[in-house]
């Protein structure tokens, strides 16, 4: 499976979402001042932004979709990869980190997740456990992992494989450490998916593993989705780029939940 690296006019897109994250609502002429583009490229990189979903065009630019909104439709893989490319490399790389030689690693479905697999890749003698078709496939080529691939039914939008298949398949396997995408994290929710076939098959991965790991962008703090897997007392740590002092930060110290930061290096903007 080839993927493509993002580009030049794919990194000013998620720039252009960092700053609407920030501020709510963008102008065109906001966009041409701050990234040195032309208004036709200003212009197209809010269309293809909208296509993305995550915004809503308005008169001369677009404002943020309202968060209640971004967590009532799932988002494809190929939608999220779009998305804070530069921050989840960065958490890939610290999850990756916690990993030793001779690890049952556990790898659920999601763009953070496929980006730890490709962190694991070179790495000799471990095992990654994942119902993620993708990433086993990523992982195919290399020598040192092996690879166990759950059986079950594939879902489109995340490669996941789910069902009655899969879970037997996990309840029978010892996992070393697991790392779980997410879509949404609260101290009242705890952790939250989209799918309940998904949230099913991460719920039992939990239970079968020594310890565990959320995976997520900064984005997903303080975000409910449709169905919980877990509380957030079942975490050995959580992995992100940013969370701000609030109550969600607050629970996580407060049950000794470790929480690790995986800040990006700083990029110039280029047109």
């Amino acid at each position: 499976m080839v993927d493509r690296a993002p580009n030049k006019g794919d990194r000013r897109r998620e720039q252009i979402m960092n700053l609407l994250k920030r501020q709510g609502r963008i102008t065109i002429q906001e966009m041409i001042d701050k990234f040195d583009c032309s208004e036709a490229t200003a212009r197209r990189d809010l269309d293809e932004l909208e296509r993305q979903g995550g915004i809503i065009r308005s008169l001369g630019g677009a404002q943020l979709e309202s968060p209640a909104a971004a967590s009532a439709r799932e988002i494809s893989f190929f939608e999220k990869k779009q998305l804070l490319w530069l921050e989840k490399e960065a958490i890939a790389a610290q999850a990756a980190a916690l990993v030793e030689d001779g690890d049952v690693v556990g790898l659920t479905g999601g763009t953070t997740t496929f980006l730890i697999a490709r962190e694991l890749k070179l790495r000799k003698g471990i095992t990654v456990v994942t119902n993620a078709v993708n990433i086993a496939m990523e992982l195919s080529e290399s020598d040192g992992v092996q690879v166990v691939l759950t059986g079950g039914v594939m879902r489109r939008n995340s490669f996941e494989l789910c069902g009655p298949l899969a879970e037997r398949i996990i309840e029978g396997i010892n996992i070393g450490v697991m790392f779980m995408g997410i879509d949404g994290i609260t101290e009242e929710q705890g952790l939250t998916t989209f799918s309940e076939q998904e949230a099913d098959i991460a719920r039992l991965m939990l239970k079968r593993s020594l310890r565990s790991y959320a995976v997520f962008d900064h984005t997903k703090a303080g975000r409910t989705s449709l169905f919980s897997m877990a509380s957030l007392t079942t975490l050995t740590g959580c992995i992100t780029n940013r969370l701000d002092e609030g109550p969600l930060r607050t629970y996580l110290e407060a049950n000794g939940v470790k929480l690790y930061l995986a800040e990006p290096e700083p990029e110039r903007v280029n047109p």
